[in-house]
């Protein structure tokens, strides 16, 4: 495994042919080999070594059959221990070197703490951690907090060396692996302008000039394409009540020219955070299926980041959680119709409509298109009358 320690990274495994070591109630016998693994730019962060753009070197050393690493035992990164070697009696290690006081040893795979009757029954070949004093070790999940702080430190030789690896593999999981690295890697976030990122804005009229401009028109598309699912249902609403229908389409249209059809909801520019679903990087989150509070699989994009993610953030939705064509838009008909001298609430449809306020922007596997089985809040539909008392 590997073991990390000023600057050096090591890598320790257990082996057959440690006499005496042999756990109580099996056969056979276990010891532990060391040898140095390859690091870049090794630090340290909240207790927790790091390391930046680490490599699993295949070749290192390994212990010679029937060699064994005394306690004091040091090896330097490049050399091999010798068979019986032992260090000169009363003598330490030099500050720094291995093994460290108050250090621990680990399982590679989660972390367990070894104790001295658990290490002798271990098998062959498992792999361990040497902790330092305040180190923790999180197996597999530590192992993916380096890999992280790599993507954020080493990202162009990681996509070159994605590159090469994808150009011999054949295992089709394994390309979709590398493709997928690729792909997330080979961003320009940052950029806004045409001219800072061309390739971005392939297949895009050129009347789009930033990123942002482009995203906030693909949102007020949007919302003229739900004003045009109501004024379309006006052939479903009783004649008699269609010049009022009319009327409320009239003012629902008026709100959203006044308002730029709420395009600053895929605008990372927008100053009002609360005002867009996005962050100031333009990372957007899936909120999750209607029915849930979040999204299981954590799904999220940057439109901003390449030309592939713009066009994959037009697969996702906005969702209404009270359904446009089964709830809402038919409630407005029937609202209209019978009013009954009441004044219909149209700006509480506008809310479920257009707003936030019932709107959730999911990912498409997350936009569940069964029946929702909601319904309007009935007593929202009309505006309350206001009351007026005689002065006598």
């Amino acid at each position: 495994m590997l073991l990390m320690d000023a600057g050096r990274i090591w890598r320790c495994w257990t082996g057959p042919g440690l006499a005496g070591a042999a756990a109580p109630g099996r056969a056979g016998a276990a010891r532990c080999g060391w040898g140095p693994a390859r690091s870049r730019g090794l630090t340290r962060s909240k207790g927790f070594t790091r390391s930046r753009g680490l490599t699993r070197s295949r070749g290192f050393a390994r212990p010679e059959p029937g060699s064994r690493p005394e306690p004091g035992f040091h090896q330097e990164p490049g050399s091999h221990p010798e068979q019986g070697s032992h260090p000169e009696p009363g003598s330490h290690p030099p500050a720094g070197q291995l093994p460290l006081a108050g250090s621990r040893l680990c399982l590679y795979e989660d972390g367990t703490e070894l104790t001295e009757s658990y290490f002798r029954a271990l098998p062959p070949q498992t792999e361990l951690v040497l902790l330092g004093p305040g180190e923790s070790w999180r197996g597999c999940a530590s192992d993916i907090e380096l890999l992280l702080a790599a993507f954020c430190s080493q990202q162009g030789a990681l996509v070159e060396a994605a590159r090469r690896l994808l150009t011999d593999e054949r295992a089709p999981h394994r390309q979709k692996l590398l493709a997928d690295l690729i792909h997330n890697l080979s961003e320009n976030i940052l950029a806004e302008n045409r001219e800072d990122d061309k390739k971005w804005f392939e297949g895009l009229e050129s009347r789009f000039k930033n990123k942002s401009s482009y995203l906030r028109h693909s949102c007020e598309s949007r919302m003229r394409g739900y004003m045009r699912e109501v004024s379309g249902f006006i052939s479903n609403v009783h004649p008699a009540a269609q010049d009022a229908y009319r009327g409320i389409m009239d003012l629902m249209a008026d709100k959203l020219k006044s308002v730029k059809y709420n395009g600053c909801y895929f605008d990372r520019r927008e100053e009002e955070e609360a005002a867009r679903l996005c962050t100031a990087e333009g990372w957007f989150s899936c909120q999750g299926p209607f029915d849930r509070d979040d999204c299981p699989c954590k799904h999220s994009i940057n439109p901003y980041s390449n030309r592939e993610s713009r066009i994959l953030f037009s697969t996702w939705n906005l969702d209404h959680v009270i359904e446009k064509k089964r709830a809402v838009v038919p409630e407005l008909a029937e609202a209209v119709k019978t009013r009954d001298g009441r004044e219909v609430n149209w700006e509480y449809f506008y809310q479920l409509l257009f707003t936030l306020d019932n709107l959730k922007l999911v990912h498409i596997a997350c936009h569940k298109k069964t029946n929702h089985n909601l319904s309007c809040d009935k007593t929202r539909i009309y505006r309350k009358r206001k009351q007026t008392h005689e002065i006598s």
